[in-house]
Protein backbone atom coordinates (compact mmCIF):
# COMPACT_ATOMS: atom_id res chain seq x y z
CA UNK A 1 0.00 0.00 0.00
CA UNK A 2 0.77 3.60 -0.34
CA UNK A 3 2.93 5.47 2.36
CA UNK A 4 0.46 8.39 2.75
CA UNK A 5 0.96 11.66 5.04
CA UNK A 6 -2.73 11.46 6.95
CA UNK A 7 -5.32 8.69 6.50
CA UNK A 8 -6.87 8.56 2.78
CA UNK A 9 -10.43 8.59 4.13
CA UNK A 10 -10.48 10.00 7.78
CA UNK A 11 -7.88 12.82 6.35
CA UNK A 12 -6.23 12.50 10.34
CA UNK A 13 -2.07 11.80 11.43
CA UNK A 14 -1.55 9.69 14.69
CA UNK A 15 -1.34 13.28 16.75
CA UNK A 16 -5.28 14.18 15.61
CA UNK A 17 -6.66 11.20 17.33
CA UNK A 18 -7.28 10.02 20.65
CA UNK A 19 -6.98 6.08 21.97
CA UNK A 20 -10.81 6.08 23.09
CA UNK A 21 -12.85 7.01 19.88
CA UNK A 22 -16.62 7.33 20.03
CA UNK A 23 -18.51 6.62 17.20
CA UNK A 24 -21.55 7.38 15.45
CA UNK A 25 -22.74 6.79 12.43
CA UNK A 26 -24.22 10.47 11.50
CA UNK A 27 -21.28 13.12 10.94
CA UNK A 28 -23.89 15.58 12.12
CA UNK A 29 -23.76 14.19 15.25
CA UNK A 30 -20.20 14.40 16.37
CA UNK A 31 -20.18 18.21 17.31
CA UNK A 32 -22.92 17.53 20.09
CA UNK A 33 -20.29 14.75 21.21
CA UNK A 34 -17.67 17.03 21.46
CA UNK A 35 -19.42 19.97 23.24
CA UNK A 36 -18.70 17.62 26.15
CA UNK A 37 -15.08 17.19 25.88
CA UNK A 38 -12.55 19.50 27.06
CA UNK A 39 -10.44 21.76 24.35
CA UNK A 40 -12.63 19.92 21.58
CA UNK A 41 -11.58 21.00 18.05
CA UNK A 42 -12.42 19.65 14.50
CA UNK A 43 -9.26 17.80 13.13
CA UNK A 44 -11.00 16.52 9.68
CA UNK A 45 -13.94 16.40 7.86
CA UNK A 46 -13.83 13.98 4.80
CA UNK A 47 -16.66 12.25 3.07
CA UNK A 48 -18.82 10.84 5.84
CA UNK A 49 -15.80 11.40 8.20
CA UNK A 50 -16.25 14.14 10.75
CA UNK A 51 -13.63 13.66 12.97
CA UNK A 52 -13.07 16.05 16.59
CA UNK A 53 -10.77 15.66 19.06
CA UNK A 54 -10.55 16.65 22.78
CA UNK A 55 -10.14 15.47 26.47
CA UNK A 56 -12.10 13.94 28.93
CA UNK A 57 -10.71 13.72 32.35
CA UNK A 58 -7.45 14.64 30.79
CA UNK A 59 -7.71 11.99 28.64
CA UNK A 60 -7.33 12.54 24.34
CA UNK A 61 -10.57 11.17 22.89
CA UNK A 62 -11.94 11.33 19.36
CA UNK A 63 -15.49 11.45 18.15
CA UNK A 64 -15.43 10.32 14.28
CA UNK A 65 -18.71 9.58 12.24
CA UNK A 66 -18.80 6.37 10.26
CA UNK A 67 -21.60 6.87 7.89
CA UNK A 68 -23.96 4.16 6.76
CA UNK A 69 -22.93 0.79 6.91
CA UNK A 70 -20.28 -1.81 8.34
CA UNK A 71 -17.93 -1.08 5.44
CA UNK A 72 -17.67 2.27 6.22
CA UNK A 73 -17.96 1.98 9.66
CA UNK A 74 -14.25 -0.53 9.38
CA UNK A 75 -12.58 1.90 7.26
CA UNK A 76 -13.11 4.16 9.71
CA UNK A 77 -11.76 2.00 12.85
CA UNK A 78 -8.82 0.78 10.89
CA UNK A 79 -7.61 4.36 9.87
CA UNK A 80 -8.28 5.74 13.57
CA UNK A 81 -5.89 2.62 14.76
CA UNK A 82 -3.22 3.21 12.52
CA UNK A 83 -3.29 6.51 14.16
CA UNK A 84 -3.29 5.02 17.54
CA UNK A 85 -6.93 4.42 18.75
CA UNK A 86 -7.30 1.18 20.69
CA UNK A 87 -10.99 1.09 22.19
CA UNK A 88 -13.81 2.19 20.02
CA UNK A 89 -17.44 3.01 21.11
CA UNK A 90 -20.70 2.67 18.40
CA UNK A 91 -23.26 4.97 19.50
CA UNK A 92 -26.35 6.03 17.60
CA UNK A 93 -29.84 4.79 16.02
CA UNK A 94 -30.87 1.28 15.80
CA UNK A 95 -33.93 -0.80 15.12
CA UNK A 96 -35.11 -3.40 17.72
CA UNK A 97 -37.77 -6.46 17.75
CA UNK A 98 -38.13 -6.62 22.32
CA UNK A 99 -41.47 -4.26 22.52
CA UNK A 100 -39.91 -3.07 25.95
CA UNK A 101 -37.27 -0.96 24.49
CA UNK A 102 -38.91 2.65 23.87
CA UNK A 103 -37.24 5.33 21.75
CA UNK A 104 -34.75 7.30 23.88
CA UNK A 105 -33.57 3.87 25.82
CA UNK A 106 -30.09 3.32 26.43
CA UNK A 107 -28.71 -0.36 24.49
CA UNK A 108 -25.65 -1.76 25.23
CA UNK A 109 -24.67 -4.71 23.34
CA UNK A 110 -22.75 -7.49 24.96
CA UNK A 111 -22.41 -9.08 21.77
CA UNK A 112 -24.09 -9.38 18.28
CA UNK A 113 -25.36 -11.83 15.47
CA UNK A 114 -23.54 -11.00 12.25
CA UNK A 115 -25.89 -11.27 9.76
CA UNK A 116 -23.67 -8.60 7.52
CA UNK A 117 -20.76 -9.56 5.09
CA UNK A 118 -17.96 -6.99 6.08
CA UNK A 119 -16.76 -8.81 9.60
CA UNK A 120 -16.04 -11.67 7.29
CA UNK A 121 -13.15 -9.86 6.02
CA UNK A 122 -12.00 -10.12 9.32
CA UNK A 123 -12.88 -13.49 10.94
CA UNK A 124 -14.40 -16.89 10.20
CA UNK A 125 -18.36 -16.63 10.91
CA UNK A 126 -18.03 -19.16 13.76
CA UNK A 127 -16.04 -16.49 15.88
CA UNK A 128 -18.25 -14.59 18.07
CA UNK A 129 -18.92 -10.89 17.69
CA UNK A 130 -18.76 -10.41 22.07
CA UNK A 131 -17.82 -7.10 23.50
CA UNK A 132 -15.22 -6.27 25.99
CA UNK A 133 -17.03 -7.36 29.35
CA UNK A 134 -14.63 -4.08 30.78
CA UNK A 135 -15.90 -1.57 28.85
CA UNK A 136 -19.89 -2.72 29.33
CA UNK A 137 -19.65 -2.79 32.41
CA UNK A 138 -18.44 0.53 32.47
CA UNK A 139 -21.35 1.80 30.06
CA UNK A 140 -24.09 0.15 32.00
CA UNK A 141 -22.93 1.53 35.29
CA UNK A 142 -22.62 4.96 33.84
CA UNK A 143 -26.06 4.38 32.63
CA UNK A 144 -28.08 3.68 35.85
CA UNK A 145 -25.88 6.28 37.62
CA UNK A 146 -27.35 8.84 35.13
CA UNK A 147 -30.83 6.84 35.60
CA UNK A 148 -31.10 6.06 32.02
CA UNK A 149 -33.96 3.03 30.60
CA UNK A 150 -31.09 0.36 30.11
CA UNK A 151 -31.31 -2.97 28.00
CA UNK A 152 -28.91 -5.19 27.91
CA UNK A 153 -28.20 -8.19 25.44
CA UNK A 154 -27.43 -9.46 22.24
CA UNK A 155 -28.10 -7.05 18.82
CA UNK A 156 -28.09 -8.13 15.24
CA UNK A 157 -25.80 -6.38 12.19
CA UNK A 158 -27.71 -6.09 8.66
CA UNK A 159 -26.60 -4.95 5.67
CA UNK A 160 -30.20 -3.80 4.59
CA UNK A 161 -32.24 -1.08 6.15
CA UNK A 162 -35.34 -1.46 4.61
CA UNK A 163 -35.03 -5.31 3.38
CA UNK A 164 -36.16 -6.77 5.82
CA UNK A 165 -39.68 -4.87 6.24
CA UNK A 166 -40.32 -5.38 2.27
CA UNK A 167 -38.13 -7.75 0.36
CA UNK A 168 -40.71 -7.22 -2.29
CA UNK A 169 -39.39 -3.73 -3.39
Amino acid sequence: MQKLEKQFHIACTAGDIGRYCILPGDPGRVPAIAAYFDDAKQVAYNREYNVWTGTLLGEKVTACSTGIGGPSASIAMEELHKCGADTFIRTGTCGGIDVNVQSGDIVVATGAVRFEHTSLEYAPLEFPAVADFGIVDCLVRATKALGYPLHTGIVQCKDSFYGQHDPAA
